[in-house]
């Protein structure tokens, strides 16, 4: 019953960090905030995030308040998984566990995103307006990819190579932590 209620919290946890890592990626991103994903994304997170702007204004382009509410989420969650699991909450690793998390989440988040736009890529024929969120969010990380690999027989393999790096650099995560 524990194991159970434990992934429950720790999956609801982490849904909602991603909703929040992907207001961040569509505010830098500049994608289209009308489009009914985007408006989905923004009421989802407004009631936590609005009050933090009256506190954390933005930084130019970083929307403060959005980047240390991710990270508040991403203690939380650390500090319940500790406090399940070793029955204490270890404050000395929490920051820099919170921080691993936040980036390891943030590319699963990335890879996940340029999957369901290569699956949406093969079903819709582009009027689908999630796939215009998708294509606005990831083609950011394929161009500088296509200038280096382009095209080759109609087929871009920029997604792939994307993919492959986004892997690449979790399992570079996951092995620095074994470390420590």
């Amino acid at each position: 019953m524990t194991e159970a209620f434990f992934f429950l919290l720790s999956s609801l946890i982490k849904l909602y960090l991603m909703v929040v890592l992907l207001r961040i990626w569509l505010q830098s991103a500049k994608a289209d905030f009308y489009n009914p994903f985007s408006q989905f994304v923004v009421k989802a997170t407004n009631p936590a995030i609005i009050p933090l702007r009256r506190f954390l204004p933005s930084m130019g382009p970083v929307d403060t308040a959005s980047w240390i509410f991710a990270f508040a989420i991403c203690v939380l969650h650390v500090a319940i998984v500790q406090l399940l699991q070793l029955g204490q909450v270890l404050y000395m690793y929490l920051p820099l566990s919170a921080l691993v998390l936040l980036i390891t989440e943030a590319l699963q988040l990335a890879f996940w995103i340029l999957v369901i736009r290569a699956l949406l890529s093969w079903f819709s024929q582009g009027r689908n307006p999630v796939e215009l969120v998708m294509h606005q969010l990831t083609e950011p990380l394929l161009r500088p990819v296509r200038k280096v690999i382009p095209a080759m027989g109609g087929l871009d393999l920029s997604l792939l190579v994307v993919l492959l790096g986004i892997q690449f650099i979790q399992i570079l995560l996951t092995n620095m932590l074994r470390g420590f």
